[in-house]
């Protein structure tokens, strides 16, 4: 092992724990370095904390110290029970595409009543602009979109808001182009494959130091970015067969640093497989997380509002199984799914509400259409707000994506910046073949394209709008009765029906939610209690009694 700096390379020495270690001055490395293996080509720092020259150029340090300090503070966030999340990816939220870009808006989401930031992942990746779950480099935040320290500078400014940040973080697979890693040590395997590349090896040969490179990342994050916690990437393709599984560790590990650095911490995973374990205790069997995404609850809803059949929605039957996700998180508990070609799922034992994150709308169910579209393009104004007093005021943790609170009208498209010619065509290859079960293979934009990242640009203008105006106003009560009415520990709804005549109902402490899904209106009393309506989708809410068409109504209880 050489460390190469300018013109001049300097022998590293190594250990019998497969270390190399080197003692130099920071003018050495002041203009970046990188390493050469057995004489061959300088490759960047695995664990590189500074790509300003992408995925291929030298690496940098960063002072640790210098983000801490403009990051430390006394910020405790609130508790899941108590949040509402906002998923947004810092490229497109705002028109610059910048942290600081997206520091101008802090305000806006505070005024709605966002408690969690959620940003899209910032490990390093090919191009300036991307998804970001190709990254390669796991500790060098995404250079297009700001300097580290401009990204501490964000996320003080979201503290200062009131609001904790939550990083997508993807452990799963790293990206194809820059991915040096393997050359460094046997951090892959090919037992298992994901869906987007070879696996990380968490269990076999020299997986202990697998497993601490992991580690440290997520701690880096919450540790020297100020981080409030981490949204774990498709936990289901993260492979382990050994008794301690590395989500278990992971969540062990960070709440143990959490606890003594006295932070409050959260790891949140994305899972598709309806499995309690994720967030049940050690002592139980689980691995300890905090919270998991819950799918079934969007599926059911988008099923519902737009009668879409095609794809994984062929598992989802109307209004009974929304009534379902509503009533107990989990619709798939272990019967068999025509989508899958097999059972799927477990009960969600002892899962309370506030570990199931839902979302009517987040970057997956909507840039994994073929043409990006939001709801705002397939439901009309009374189903939207539908949407959002069912998303909102679930007993569920909400999470919303960028623009869904005034239904923007731009779409949020898969988009890649692969400088390397051959795999950008290959991507976009693979996106036709993966909507062949929906049937859009014809339809797909070509990631690549420059167009196709500058039309998912969110429209700050449409805010001026009166249809835009208007559903933001009512998302803004919603999350204000939301926050004034549902306590921490909140019970399961209790949720009722009717999906031949079209309507559903859930109760949730002093709340009824009602919505008609139909064009017609319905008879609808409460049978117990007095009720007064809150708030009415409609302007003019039918007699009592009724319930007009597509009319969410909103009742709390006068006793």
């Amino acid at each position: 092992m050489e460390l190469v700096c300018a013109d001049e390379r300097f022998a590293l020495a190594g250990d019998s724990e497969g270390y190399w270690r080197i003692e130099c001055t920071p003018a050495q490395i002041d203009a970046g370095y990188k390493f050469s293996i057995d004489g061959g080509t300088p490759l960047p720092d695995p664990r590189s904390r500074w790509q300003p020259h992408g995925v291929h150029g030298a690496s940098f340090l960063v002072s640790d110290a210098q983000l801490q300090e403009i990051t430390r503070s006394v910020f405790r966030q609130k508790p899941l029970a108590e949040a509402v999340i906002y998923e947004l990816h810092i490229g497109t939220f705002t028109p610059a595409g910048t942290y600081a870009g997206a520091t101008e808006k802090l305000a806006y989401l505070a005024a709605l009543g966002v408690t969690h930031i959620e940003v899209m992942p910032l490990a390093t990746f090919p191009g300036d602009h991307g998804w970001g779950y190709d990254g390669v480099y796991l500790f060098a935040p995404q250079p297009s979109y700001g300097t580290p320290v401009e990204l501490a500078r964000f996320i003080a400014a979201c503290h200062a808001q009131g609001m904790a940040v939550l990083l997508d973080v993807v452990y799963n697979h790293l990206g194809p182009d820059g991915n040096y890693l393997g050359q460094y040590g046997p951090y892959f395997t090919d037992r298992v494959k994901t869906g987007w590349g070879d696996a990380i090896n968490y269990d076999g040969a020299g997986s202990d130091e697998v497993r601490r490179l992991v580690i440290d990342n997520a701690r880096m994050w919450l540790e020297v970015y100020g981080f409030d916690g981490l949204r774990l990437d498709a936990v289901h393709a993260i492979y382990g067969f050994e008794a301690v599984h590395v989500l278990e560790e992971l969540a062990s590990s960070i709440h143990a640093w959490g606890a003594a650095a006295e932070r409050s911490v959260v790891l949140i995973a994305e899972s598709d497989l309806n499995d309690p374990r994720l967030v049940q205790p050690t002592a139980r069997g689980g691995y300890g997380l905090d919270a998991h995404w819950a799918d079934d609850f969007h599926h059911a809803l988008h099923g519902v509002t737009t009668g879409e059949t095609t794809g994984y929605y062929v598992d989802f039957q109307g209004i009974n199984d929304l009534a379902t996700a509503l009533r107990e998180g989990y619709i798939y508990q272990g019967q068999y799914s025509v989508h899958r070609k097999r059972r799927h799922g477990r009960p969600p034992l002892a899962v309370k509400p506030q570990q199931l994150v839902v979302s009517a709308q987040n970057h997956d169910q909507i840039g994994n259409r073929a043409k990006g579209e939001r709801l705002s393009m397939l439901l009309n104004a009374s189903q939207l707000k539908a949407v959002a007093a069912l998303t909102v005021l679930s007993p569920f943790v909400p999470m919303l994506f960028q623009g869904e609170e005034w239904g923007a009208s731009t779409p949020f498209l898969y988009f890649t910046d692969h400088p390397d010619e051959k795999l950008g065509k290959l991507v976009a290859e693979g996106r036709r073949k993966e909507f062949s079960s929906f049937g859009w293979q014809s339809e797909v934009p070509d990631p690549q394209a420059p167009a196709t990242f500058a039309a998912s640009k969110l429209n700050w203008d449409e805010l001026a709008q009166p249809v835009h105006e208007e559903l933001l106003d009512w998302y803004r009560r919603i999350i204000a009765l939301k926050a004034s009415t549902i306590r921490a520990e909140a019970p399961a709804a209790n949720v009722s029906c009717d999906a031949a005549a079209g309507w559903l109902a859930f109760v949730l402490g002093d709340l009824c939610v009602a919505v008609n899904f139909g064009a017609n209106a319905i008879p609808f009393t409460l049978s117990a209690g007095t009720w007064r309506v809150l708030l009415s989708s409609i302007k003019e809410s039918p007699g009592a009694g009724e319930l007009g068409p597509y009319e969410t109504r909103i009742h709390i209880c006068s006793l």
